[in-house]
C-alpha cells in the first residue's frame, strides 16, 4: 500500500531528490524501515507441507509400491546372482 502523499499533489522526482538532499545536508539521519510480515519460517513451512502431502498420499499406488520397497528383506537382494555384464564379468 502506498504511503500518504504529503501535500495536495504529488511531488516530482526532481523536488523529491532535492528534499532528499536537502534532508542530507541538514544532517537528518535516514530512517528506511520495513514492514515485518508474519510468516512461519521455511522449516515450518516444509514441515507443515510434508505432513500434508504424507497424509493425501498414503492410499496411492505410490505409496504402495514404497512401502513393498520397505518391506524387501537385504538378505534376499543379495541372493540374487545377477547376470553377466551387470560389472560381474
Amino acid at each position: 500500500m502506498p504511503r500518504k502523499s504529503i501535500g495536495d499533489t504529488p511531488m516530482t522526482d526532481a523536488e523529491r531528490q532535492a528534499r532528499c538532499r536537502a534532508a542530507r545536508a541538514a544532517g537528518v539521519p535516514v530512517v528506511h524501515t520495513r514492514q515485518t510480515i508474519d510468516r512461519p519460517s521455511r522449516a515450518q513451512r516444509w514441515r507443515d507441507a510434508a505432513a500434508a502431502g504424507s497424509i493425501s498420499l498414503q492410499e496411492s499406488a505410490i505409496a504402495e509400491a514404497l512401502q513393498a520397497i520397505c518391506e524387501l528383506e537385504l538378505a534376499d537382494l543379495l541372493a540374487i546372482e545377477p547376470r553377466r555384464g551387470f560389472g560381474r564379468d
